[in-house]
């Protein structure tokens, strides 16, 4: 996997090109700044791309701004963006962009090393890969779902987290079947489509964040 990575901290950045390097992947670019990155992504049309938030020389939504840009130029691209707080406005817009492919995680998960490579593959692969605190926040600032009862929203919880249907199962203690059902109640409540196309399970995040 080709990745380009912007992060301005250094020992950070070194700590994550490390690990992905030990993962069997490859650092095609790097960008310390905002500006770098749309002609980093251009020149080097990596794989997915490995995006910190906030970046010189604002440290605002440098990182966030060029995700959107990028995707305009190379439409489908992945992104896993990382942050160092909640930014549910920021988590939002990301969505926006498109269900397939994305990933919004907390910087402290890159020190789990499995939950990050898992999360990277999974987002380069064109799924998802959204931190919990972020859900859990996302969750609690609105209430639109209020038609999904207390199971069915833990279930999109833990839908929204990347998790496939036999995770959710051993996590709720429930059987896979339990599991079905009541995501095939999610989609029926919030009106998606009943195929399997278009990445229901961040098409039920994206109807939430919507609403």
């Amino acid at each position: 996997m080709r990745i380009v990575l912007a992060e301005d901290n250094a020992l950070l950045r070194e700590g994550i090109s490390l690990l992905v390097k030990s993962a069997g992947h490859e650092i095609a670019g790097i960008a310390a700044s905002g500006p770098e990155i749309l002609p980093a992504l251009l020149e080097h049309r990596p794989d997915i791309a490995v995006l910190d938030v906030r970046l010189p020389p604002t440290f605002r939504d440098e990182g966030l701004r060029a995700a959107i840009e990028a995707r305009e130029h190379l439409p489908g691209l992945p992104v896993l963006v990382l942050s160092q707080y909640v930014e549910q406005a920021y988590a939002k817009e990301l969505l926006e962009t498109g269900a397939a492919g994305t990933g919004y995680l907390l910087k402290d998960r890159v020190g789990r090393v499995e939950e990050f490579l898992d999360a990277l593959d999974r987002v380069a692969a064109g799924g998802a890969a959204l931190d919990p605190e972020v859900v859990s926040q996302l969750m609690n600032k609105r209430d639109p779902l209020q038609s999904l009862t207390a199971r069915e929203q833990e279930v999109l919880h833990l839908m929204a987290q990347g998790h496939d249907n036999l995770t959710i199962a051993a996590e709720l203690v429930v059987t896979e079947r339990a599991v079905n059902k009541h995501i095939g109640n999610i989609f029926r409540k919030l009106g998606l489509p009943t195929s399997d196309s278009g990445h229901r399970r961040v098409l039920a995040v994206l109807a939430y964040v919507n609403a």
